[in-house]
């Protein structure tokens, strides 16, 4: 039992544990017999209870308080409890209700590698950028969302009964717009809407789509970019500054002391 409870808070088993059940979910996702089936179900399931018994060894071990003052910690449980819909199932046999879309959740325990993250160097000061650059750039983002927002309303009402396909309602032409922008779908979704069109209308259908692209995919997109990676590293700037300043006023106070030494 001892031997048990120290594996369970042995981080490298844990990890192991974690790879080992990516596995396994990754070859559910084949078109394999029900017996193999089977068989990874129950593995899979055997693996959400020695995560349920590493958080509750973890807890007895570290305290109910002192456990959950770690961030990383509530995000590991989390993960767990949505991962015992799963388990209740198997154990249930529950055949009245569909709750096979529940099953989806276990999914989640693979994020639990997420965990070790902590362990990575300077993560602390990627995370912290991250938050920074999402801060910094939240308002330019929100723009260009509306501006999103905007040309796909346009074009539904414009190329609605043209297009169906791409522009039938405001959440498809969103998509399509959207690839347009990313220049996904910079060209197929033009083509194929000017292809229904007049000459003329269809020439003034991608001259639109052109400055579209040009405003949003390139522009927008570009914008927004630059404003994520500038904050991003803008905090490594700073501290770069702070030693190229600290490295100017010891250089100062030693030309100080070479000319008094002089003038002595």
């Amino acid at each position: 039992m001892d031997r048990i409870y120290k594996l369970l808070l042995n981080d490298k088993f844990i990890l192991g544990v974690i790879c080992f059940n990516a596995l396994i979910i990754f070859a559910q996702g084949f078109d394999i017999s029900v017996t193999s089936h089977f068989i990874l179900s129950n593995v899979d399931n055997i693996i959400t209870i020695i995560f349920i018994g590493e958080l509750i060894i973890k807890i007895r071990e570290y305290g109910f308080k002192e456990f959950f003052k770690s961030k990383w910690n509530i995000f590991d449980a989390l993960l767990i409890v949505l991962a015992i819909p799963s388990l209740i199932y198997w154990f249930t046999n529950i055949s009245t209700f569909d709750l096979d879309y529940l099953l989806v959740l276990r999914v989640t325990r693979i994020f639990k590698f997420f965990r070790f993250l902590r362990f990575f160097p300077q993560i602390n000061e990627l995370i912290n950028g991250v938050r920074l650059a999402l801060n910094a750039s939240i308002i330019v983002l929100l723009g260009f969302f509306v501006f999103i927002f905007i040309v796909s309303i346009v074009t539904t009402f414009i190329y609605k009964d043209i297009s169906p396909d791409h522009f039938g309602n405001p959440i498809r032409s969103l998509y399509s717009v959207f690839k347009v922008f990313t220049v996904e779908g910079w060209y197929e979704v033009p083509d194929e809407v000017a292809a229904k069109l007049p000459s003329f209308a269809s020439g003034i259908t991608k001259f639109f789509f052109v400055i579209i692209l040009l405003l949003g995919g390139i522009f927008g997109l570009s914008l927004v970019n630059s404003i994520f990676v500038d904050a991003m590293v803008s905090d490594n700037n700073d501290e770069l500054e702070r030693k190229v300043e600290s490295l100017e006023a010891k250089i100062d106070l030693l030309m100080e002391e070479v000319k008094r030494g002089n003038a002595e």
